[in-house]
């Protein structure tokens, strides 16, 4: 009987630290990636690396999230749906691209600011993008280029 009694007392501990660990978990991580901010979209020929929950940075500093990924089935670009924080203005003009931490690295979007007067605003588009690189393709076509030209 006092087997039982010391099982469920430790029993009890675990699931107390598991549901405290949870708590600190949520409240601690970016899970509400989109509210209090606004979105915008941007097309790209590749998002190779990039999934829902990304980061978007500018000059290094974590300014948004990737929301949601998508496909044009006219235009056969990748769609992102990216939502910024709310405190930073992003001009127009600005363009984005498809970059990683060094060479394995995460990869994540890059936001280079624009000089236009005008902020996006929910629902605007970043019209200026670069897709993301392929390394491997890259090297392949370097190591396995024709000589004869």
């Amino acid at each position: 009987m006092k087997n039982n009694v010391i099982e469920t007392l430790v029993g009890g501990a675990v699931i107390a630290i598991a549901v405290a660990f949870f708590t600190y978990v949520y409240n601690t991580a970016d899970i509400s990636a989109g509210s209090g901010g606004y979105s915008v979209s941007a097309r790209f020929t590749s998002v190779d690396g990039i999934t829902s929950g990304s980061d978007v940075r500018m000059a290094g500093i974590k300014i948004g999230t990737v929301l949601d990924q998508s496909l044009d089935l006219e235009s056969y670009e990748a769609v992102l749906t990216i939502a910024f924080n709310s405190e930073v203005n992003i001009p127009a003009d600005s363009s984005a691209k498809i970059t990683a931490d060094g060479l394995l690295g995460d990869k994540y979007v890059s936001v280079e600011p624009g000089g236009d007067a005008t902020m996006l605003t929910e629902g605007g588009t970043i019209e200026y993008t670069q897709g993301s690189l392929d390394l491997f393709g890259l090297i392949g076509s370097f190591l396995f280029q024709d000589n004869d030209s």
